[in-house]
């Protein structure tokens, strides 16, 4: 039989763990954190690390390995057979296809739509058109100058039905910020009705022409969104640490991958499994949890997988 002492610790673990259930069932997913993993990107090239995931296959592969480590969405690029990125639908499909093989895997599936400069407005939109088991897409809020040597186009024609396309499909827009301005053009066609309320923002922080990656400016942003909004934000190569961190203490959701930043210290290459580690151990210590996918749906007013 225990020894009393030892019978006595075991019912104060035994409180304590309990009283640990109670309260994370009382804050209910208040104390959750998205992470998204942006697995591809559209230009970085496969020399530059060797772990960007560019067929099908490969970021179907990465996207599960990458919601085992605590990502509850997955944003997807495509590549055509050169690496270039590229808008085609059968290409979407069939890296979805083989997400979804993955019979435990819930991942929530976040499909760009502008992943080639070359592709026209229709072809952006080819795949939130057509395919099933799209459930978010990004919603890039106007145009700007991406320095150095090019324009990302948006235009108020393409965003409307943009919007309008998502709205019918029922796919969650994940509209991206990359300047201050964006969020008016975002509020617009809220106010037109082209895009759902609550809505869910994506600050994109230091791309050159757009706003530079600092607290400051995430402060900014986070102030101005409609109340009830969701929000996650991400900094681009060597800010992404600042930012992630900055999200987090701002109460904020983040993104993390290989489009966004190749690197996981000085000059040591990252993979999206490594990025995503690192940041659900970040989430854990600021005391908080990594949303499952089922909760980031609660959370983002997206409608529960039916498989």
């Amino acid at each position: 039989m225990p020894h009393r002492d030892n019978m006595s610790i075991e019912i104060l673990k035994f409180q304590i763990s309990r009283e640990r259930e109670e309260e994370e069932e009382e804050m209910g997913t208040e104390n959750k954190v998205i992470v998204t993993a942006a697995l591809t990107g559209a230009v970085t090239p496969k020399d530059v690390n060797e772990h960007i995931p560019l067929t099908p296959a490969e970021i179907a592969a990465d996207a599960y390995a990458c919601w085992k480590s605590g990502a509850a969405v997955v944003h997807l690029h495509m590549r055509d057979d050169q690496g270039m990125g590229t808008m085609d639908a059968a290409k979407f499909a069939e890296t979805i296809a083989l997400i979804r093989a993955y019979k435990d895997c819930d991942v929530v599936i976040n499909c760009t739509t502008s992943g080639d400069n070359r592709a026209s407005d229709d072809e952006r939109m080819a795949h939130v058109s057509t395919l099933s088991g799209i459930e978010m897409a990004s919603y890039d809020a106007g145009s700007f100058n991406w320095m150095p040597g090019g324009v990302f186009m948006n235009s108020p024609k393409f965003l409307e039905k943009l919007g309008e396309t998502l709205t019918s499909r029922g796919v969650k827009p994940e509209i991206e910020i990359f300047d201050s301005g964006m969020l008016g053009i975002a509020d617009y066609f809220m106010k037109q009705g082209k895009l759902a309320q609550p809505g869910h923002y994506q600050f994109c922080l230091g791309v050159l022409g757009g706003m530079p990656a600092t607290v400051e400016n995430l402060l900014y942003l986070k102030s101005k969104i409609p109340a009830g909004s969701t929000w996650s934000a991400f900094g681009v190569g060597r800010d992404h640490l600042p930012i992630l961190y900055g999200a987090l203490a701002l109460g904020g959701n983040v993104r993390v991958g290989l489009e966004d930043n190749v690197y996981f210290g000085k000059g040591e290459k990252a993979t999206n499994v490594q990025l995503v580690e690192r940041a659900a151990k970040a989430i854990r210590l600021f005391g908080k949890e990594p949303a499952s996918s089922a909760e980031a749906r609660e959370i983002l007013s997206i409608t529960p997988l039916v498989r």
